[in-house]
């Protein structure tokens, strides 16, 4: 045996032939279990995975808002565009436009959330409203925009986008309630910065019956906190109603005179003395002196027909410092006067005052229904009444409707002058009788009337002077004046003026006057006894009384 060959070790080989012969068998069952189980677990690891990425993604996909740009607060408006959109109003809405998209800016009355993808607003502009709907829809309208719509607070200001539907059936919540907005884009053109002193929706319920005590009537929103709060009280749709029908009264005051030849005139309302008396006159400083606030414009009407104005008419505030805190005074109101010449008799100018009324009751009727019937749904009452065709107005003397209260049980000692319970006693038994809520009592006693009062030619105690009525109570003051100026300074003495104080108004006279008389109307008091609103205070936009100067 040399160095070079291999020594033999059999021992040695054995384990390798063992190991080999197990390699040619393959993994064992067990070992195939295991290796199953782990593929089995990276398969559902690797599902779970992917299902995972999916929720993921569409997580993702649905916190995309795809509706960022038909919903939002709207940038300060400082008239940096003007684009042109139509704008439409909600009091034009109606089926016959079912389809049509348009665009409405409006408050938001109330708002009701239902569910997470649906919210109902009640848009409302001036007194109408109408049904909007919001509801989520793919690339329309998204969750976050339902989100929003049902957080904005109520009296916001918004612009609104939305496609009118007929309604399936009538929308009683609303004015407009024959047709829905369904909406595309709700913007926020102005939020509230403060908590609101009550809803308009609290502000608009209908008033308990008038046998309640009046301040139960008000237990819903006292009188007080609605004057407190005027801004919020006005914008309800009784209220819009109300100063809608204020406007008409004027307007159609000024169209029949303006038809009959008068003049508007516009009087100084700071003035060198009383018109009246100084009981019942505002005295203010005027740099080293005195003035007062008129409390008419009496003095410069009759002066103007003195300066061959002829007719003159005049729509202005009239102050008034009497600390009367009842329901139908107030210290500043708005005055309808007229003055006009006379050429035979002072009848001339008493049938032009109620041809005037008449225009205005009529014209009230036919032109404002919506408006009056509106007013009803909060102030129920009996429709205001006149006399039409032949038997005209109802027309009494003083003592004829002293008869009628003393005929009622009224002591007639205590019937010198009707005072404001006899006044109402009388409208209802006016009414009664005649059927009427409006009426006109002539010849006054000379003792009630102010200096200026023409005197009746067969009896100086009794007066060329009328008050006119509504529902029993006195909406216009008015008479012959006296044109002569010996005659007026003589009755002024007998009222303790002094015609020296007045010298300006006298010296109009004693230049020559013809013969005139006049009126004047208050008109808060005419609205609130036309629409029977029970408190002058609600025909005023910003009352003024004794216990009231602000708002």
């Amino acid at each position: 045996m040399t160095d070079s060959e291999p020594v033999q070790n059999p021992a040695a080989e054995q384990p390798a032939a063992t190991e080999g012969a197990e390699a040619a068998k393959g993994p064992s069952k067990s070992e195939l279990k295991k290796r199953a189980k782990e593929e089995e677990k990276a398969r559902k690891a690797a599902e779970k995975a992917a299902r995972q990425a999916e929720l993921d993604a569409q997580k993702a996909a649905a916190e995309v808002d795809f509706a960022t740009e038909f919903y939002g607060k709207l940038p300060l408006n400082k008239s940096q565009s003007r684009p042109r959109r139509e704008r439409v109003q909600i009091a034009s809405l109606s089926p016959a436009m079912d389809g049509q998209t348009v665009l409405i800016r409006a408050r938001v009355q109330t708002s009701r959330a239902q569910g997470s993808k649906m919210v109902f607003l009640n848009l409302r502009q001036r007194t109408d409203s109408v049904q909007a709907l919001l509801s989520v829809a793919p690339e329309k309208v998204s969750k976050q925009m339902a989100k929003w719509a049902a957080g904005l607070q109520i009296e916001s200001i918004v612009l609104a986008e939305g496609i009118v539907k007929k309604a399936p059936e009538i929308i009683k919540s609303a004015t407009v309630g024959e047709v829905e907005l369904h909406l595309t884009q709700l913007h926020l053109i102005s939020g509230i910065e403060s908590v609101l002193p009550f809803t308009v929706d609290d502000a608009n319920r209908p008033e308990p019956p008038e046998t309640e005590a009046e301040d139960v009537q008000f237990k819903r929103v006292l009188l007080d906190t609605r004057l407190n709060n005027r801004i919020v009280d006005l914008r309800t749709q009784t209220n819009q109603a109300v100063f809608r029908l204020q406007h008409g009264i004027g307007h159609l005051f000024r169209e029949f005179l303006d038809e009959r030849g008068f003049t508007e005139i516009h009087s100084p309302k700071l003035q060198g003395a009383a018109t009246e008396s100084g009981a019942s006159v505002f005295q203010v400083s005027y740099f080293k002196g005195k003035a007062f606030l008129a409390q008419s414009p009496q003095l410069a009407k009759q002066m103007a027909i003195a300066a061959d104005f002829e007719r003159v008419y005049e729509i202005g505030p009239v102050f008034r410092a009497e600390d009367s805190n009842t329901h139908r005074h107030m210290t500043e109101f708005i005055g309808l006067d007229l003055e006009m010449a006379i050429e035979e008799h002072y009848h001339e100018v008493m049938e032009l005052l109620d041809g005037l009324f008449l225009h205005m009751f009529r014209n009230l009727k036919q032109k404002y229904s919506k408006e009056i019937e509106t007013v009803r749904k909060q102030f129920p009452a009996d429709e205001f009444k006149w006399r039409e065709g032949p038997e005209g107005t109802l027309k009494l003397s003083f003592k004829e409707a002293v008869n009628i209260l003393v005929e009622d049980g009224v002591p007639r000692e205590d019937l010198d002058d009707i005072d404001t319970t006899n006044e109402k006693r009388l409208g209802r038994l006016v009414r009664a009788k005649y059927d009427t809520d409006y009426f006109i009592i002539d010849k006054f006693p000379m003792a009630l009337r102010p200096f200026y009062t023409m005197p009746d030619p067969e009896d100086p105690t009794v007066s060329n002077s009328y008050d006119f009525f509504m529902r029993g109570e006195e909406i216009l003051s008015g008479a012959q004046r006296v044109h002569d100026a010996t005659l007026l300074a003589e009755q002024m003495r007998g009222k303790g003026v002094d015609p020296a104080s007045m010298s300006s108004y006298l010296d109009a006279f004693k230049l020559g006057c013809p013969p005139h008389g006049g009126g004047g109307i208050g008109l808060e008091r005419v609205l609130m006894l036309f629409l029977k609103l029970n408190n002058i205070r609600r025909a005023s936009l910003f009352p003024r009384d004794p216990k009231r100067l602000e708002p």
